[in-house]
């Protein structure tokens, strides 16, 4: 069963933050803001991943040293995404699959994703919540270039495969 997302979730979010560290996510980088805010919730509503065999992520394209976690969805990830041209990698355009490795870790019922692209010069994190067992409904930021954000939604198939989707293009991980 799906739960619901409520605007006021996000005035909640600073009672998750670990004192320790001062902040929300586990790998004590720069916290997605506000992950629960009303674009997040707007781009949930109509957006859909079905995660069928026919679905650009249903292919096999992850780094083949990741493809052996099969027992659980924490530890380490294949990442890639579209949508967007990165002025740093030349050449690049937006329907060009930007490819780098990830790590998924988790606190309650949030989903954090950290993961890195251009040999690891460009990182990005995603704070997500678990609505039910297989959707993801969060935001992603730029660790590099922290004014840009972007609501993502993430279908989980299995421990192989997330889709996802940020406003502009598709965000997957693979194994």
């Amino acid at each position: 069963m799906e739960s619901s997302m409520n605007p006021q979730d996000a005035g909640n979010r600073a009672s998750v933050v670990d004192q320790r560290r001062g902040t929300r996510n586990p790998f004590d980088v720069m916290d997605v803001p506000n992950p629960n805010d009303q674009q997040v919730l707007d781009f949930a509503a109509v957006t859909k991943l079905a995660g069928t065999p026919d679905d650009e992520n249903a292919t096999g394209w992850a780094i083949p040293s990741e493809r052996n976690q099969h027992d659980t969805l924490k530890g380490n990830w294949s990442s890639r995404w579209n949508g967007g041209a990165d002025p740093t990698i030349p050449g690049d355009a937006r329907d060009k699959w930007k490819q780098g490795r990830a790590e998924l870790r988790t606190a309650e019922d949030r989903v954090y994703v950290l993961f890195a692209w251009s040999d690891g010069a460009r990182k990005g994190l995603i704070d997500a919540r678990c609505e039910g067992t297989t959707r993801l409904v969060g935001k992603y930021i730029n660790l590099t270039d922290p004014k840009i954000t972007s609501p993502w939604v993430g279908l989980i198939v299995d421990n192989q495969r997330i889709d996802g989707r940020w406003s502009r293009g598709r965000l997957d991980f693979r194994r």
